[in-house]
């Protein structure tokens, strides 16, 4: 079958054990050079550093963190490093500097900073984990339960993923993969460096993480950009029941998209590609495609590329495919995962980060509730957000309060946001800027999508933040702006 990929992806904070003595050991240095198979770049030299599991035991096991480098192009100038984050959780990192330069970095921003990627703990090249993870449960976006019962079957699949990840090969690194502790690496990594301040880019997930590692440790960032938020709660289930308002959201851009070009079939007008979207949802769940695509997966697939404008058209092929019975057009294929790296990395890493980092409800009556709530709310993918996990039967609790994201600590924090993300929708964003007071100000812009700095070509969004990132400047207040193309503020 042909499976969409769906990436997506305090000051002094109140545990039982602080930032200062969690990085009070003498920091090791980095010895760069060549990157793993697979992550070569131009320009990209990798390195290892070795960090606590628990960092309430410094002196005990220690895990390896991989990291990447990007120099600054002009050293004389340079500012200082610019930390990454790609998102996910569970996306690997060693690469983000390079893509973020391919995606069109300005050099002002490449020739002041070292751009530093990491595979977060768990990821890929960093110590990775696994769950064993079933065929069945391929995607990170809880598929859409067509009644009650369909969520009770499901909880029987999330229930069996949960107990495989808490006895797979990896379960004694199962409680220390959460943000929090991936923040006490970033610092462990700052302080390698010997920097004595950071700055910090991420998206998606990596808006989280940002948040997190500025609010344990205010005083050593320097300029910090949280593109495409979560919210201040991370992915816990109140941002799973918001897919359904992203979807809502950005589904009107396809819909246009699609009108506008009558040759794939799908309706003339937006109303009637919304029709389309019911009638073949309808038409799937009660016949499967001959390449086995139901209606659950039709609505991931639709989910799933609508993060990308550049998805819409092979989106709209798609829809043409199974509106007319045809074989759908080949999908790129996934790349083989790297030696000694688990195939289900990915989704094991993201359980284990979303799964720590927040208390889920347990019960499966809660998420029928859920389901039937979101169902009636948002119609088009409402149900699949509220759907259960495996969070809900997750094996272990989380050692340490989860980090408190708060106002204290200097105003050097912008959010930027898209106001149609169909995974990290504008109501998290706005969530996150009350969160951080008066730290932050945040740019909207007037487009769909996921992600925002450097894919849209939106001048007065990216300005913002390549001022911000070059001069410290930020807008004086909250900056809203249009379309691409269009001139406007």
């Amino acid at each position: 079958m042909r499976k969409p990929v769906l990436l997506i992806l305090a000051a002094a904070l109140a545990v039982p054990l602080s930032p200062a003595v969690a990085s009070a050991r003498a920091p090791e240095t980095v010895q760069w050079g060549e990157c793993p198979s697979g992550t070569a770049k131009p320009g990209l030299d990798c390195g290892t550093l070795r960090v606590p599991l628990d960092y309430r035991n410094p002196g005990g096991r220690t895990i390896e963190l991989a990291i990447s480098r990007l120099r600054a192009a002009d050293p004389e100038n340079r500012r200082g490093v610019l930390l990454t984050n790609s998102g996910g959780p569970g996306g690997e990192g060693l690469t983000f500097p390079a893509v973020l330069r391919d995606l069109g970095l300005p050099r002002s921003v490449l020739a002041e900073y070292d751009a530093i990627g990491m595979d977060p703990r768990g990821v890929a090249h960093s110590t990775p984990v696994t769950c064993a993870t079933p065929a069945e449960y391929w995607s990170n976006i809880p598929e859409y339960p067509l009644d009650s019962a369909d969520v009770t079957t499901r909880a029987k699949t999330a229930a069996k993923l949960a107990r495989q990840c808490g006895t797979s090969r990896t379960a004694a690194l199962l409680p220390h993969i959460d943000t929090t502790n991936t923040a006490r690496d970033l610092d462990r990594v700052r302080a390698a460096l010997g920097e004595p301040r950071a700055s910090y880019f991420g998206w998606s997930y990596g808006s989280y993480l940002g948040a997190v590692y500025a609010s344990m440790f205010p005083e050593r960032t320097d300029r910090v950009v949280l593109d495409s938020s979560t919210g201040p709660g991370g992915w816990d289930a109140e941002l799973s029941k918001r897919f359904g308002k992203g979807f809502a959201d950005r589904f009107p851009d396809f819909a246009r998209f699609a009108a506008t070009h009558p040759g794939y079939g799908l309706g003339n007008t937006p109303e009637q590609v919304k029709a389309k979207y019911f009638e073949l949802a309808a038409r799937l769940d009660a016949k499967p495609s001959p390449q086995g695509i139901n209606g659950k997966t039709f609505r991931q697939l639709t989910f799933g590329n609508l993060y990308f404008d550049e998805k819409l058209p092979s989106l709209a092929a798609d829809w043409q495919a199974l509106d007319t019975g045809k074989p759908l057009p080949p999908a790129d294929p996934a790349p083989p995962p790297a030696p000694g790296i688990p195939g289900d990395n990915y989704l094991a890493a993201q359980l284990h980060v979303t799964c720590n980092d927040s208390d889920w409800p347990e019960k499966v009556r809660s998420y029928r509730k859920n389901v039937e709530a979101q169902r009636w709310a948002h119609p088009m993918f409402g149900a699949a957000g509220a759907n259960i996990t495996p969070c809900a039967f997750w094996p272990a609790e989380r050692e340490e309060p989860r980090a408190d994201i708060t106002g204290h600590g200097p105003a050097n924090v912008l959010i930027m946001q898209n106001l149609r993300d169909p995974a990290t929708p504008l109501p998290g964003a706005r969530k996150m800027r009350a969160a951080l007071g008066h730290r932050a100000r945040m740019v909207t812009a007037d487009q769909g999508g996921h992600t925002a700095y450097l894919r849209y070509h939106n001048t007065c969004a990216d300005d913002a933040v390549t001022n911000f990132l070059t001069t410290g400047a930020r807008p004086r207040k909250d900056l809203a702006c249009g379309q691409p193309g269009s001139g406007k503020p």
